[in-house]
C-alpha cells in the first residue's frame, strides 16, 4: 500500500477502525493493576484514619477523610449495597469480558478497562462490608460545588476516579466522532 493510499485511508476511516486493537490480555492487566491500587489504599486507609478525621496532604487541594457510603454516587440508593455491588460486579465483569472476547482499539479497551476496574472494585467493598470505602477528599472541587449551591463534592476513591475518567473520555470521544466532516448539501 503507497503512503498517498494510506493518507487517504487514515483521513477518510474512523478513529475506532484506524486503531489496532490490544493483545487481550491488557485490559485484563489494566484492570487488575487498578483494581490492587484501589483495595490497597482502601485497606491503607482503613488501617490508619479514623472516620471523620480529615488529614490535610496538600492544603486546599487534597485531604484524606475516612467515609462510608452504602449507596451509589451522592449516596443515592443509600441502603443498597448488596444489589448495587452485584450489579456493579455484573457491569464490571461484562465489560471485562467484552473487551478479551471482542478485541476493540487502543483507547475503547482502556477506557472499558477503567470502567471494569471501578465498578469492580466498588462491587468488592459492597460484597465484603455492605459499604464502599471512601478517603479521597478535594477541598477545591467542594468549593466549586458550594459555589454552585450544591453543597460539599462527595468524598471517593480510586474506583470512582477510573469509573468517571471512563465515563467522561467515552463520552468525550462521542462528541469528537460526531463532530466529523459532514456532507455539504447544494443550496
Amino acid at each position: 500500500m503507497g503512503p498517498r493510499r494510506l493518507l487517504i485511508l487514515r483521513l477518510v476511516l474512523p478513529l475506532s477502525e484506524r486503531v489496532r486493537s490490544v493483545p487481550v490480555w491488557l485490559p485484563v492487566v489494566l484492570t487488575a493493576a487498578l483494581l490492587l491500587v484501589d483495595q490497597w489504599l482502601k485497606a491503607w486507609a482503613l488501617g490508619h484514619l479514623q472516620p471523620g478525621e480529615t488529614v490535610r496532604v496538600i492544603p486546599g487541594v487534597l485531604d484524606w477523610l475516612l467515609t462510608f457510603n452504602t449507596g451509589a454516587a451522592w449516596s443515592m440508593f443509600s441502603g443498597s449495597a448488596a444489589p448495587l455491588a452485584v450489579g456493579r460486579l455484573l457491569v464490571g465483569l461484562a465489560l471485562l469480558v467484552y473487551v478479551t472476547v471482542r478485541p476493540q482499539s487502543r483507547f475503547l479497551s482502556i477506557v472499558l478497562s477503567l470502567i471494569a476496574a471501578g465498578a469492580i472494585g466498588n462491587a468488592i467493598d459492597g460484597l465484603r462490608f455492605g459499604k464502599v470505602t471512601d478517603m479521597i477528599h478535594a477541598p477545591f472541587l467542594s468549593a466549586l460545588t458550594r459555589a454552585l449551591g450544591q453543597g460539599d463534592f462527595p468524598i471517593f476513591n480510586v474506583a470512582d476516579m477510573c469509573v468517571v475518567l471512563g465515563t467522561a473520555l467515552l463520552l468525550v470521544a462521542s462528541f469528537r466522532s460526531e463532530a466529523g466532516p459532514r456532507p455539504t448539501r447544494p443550496h
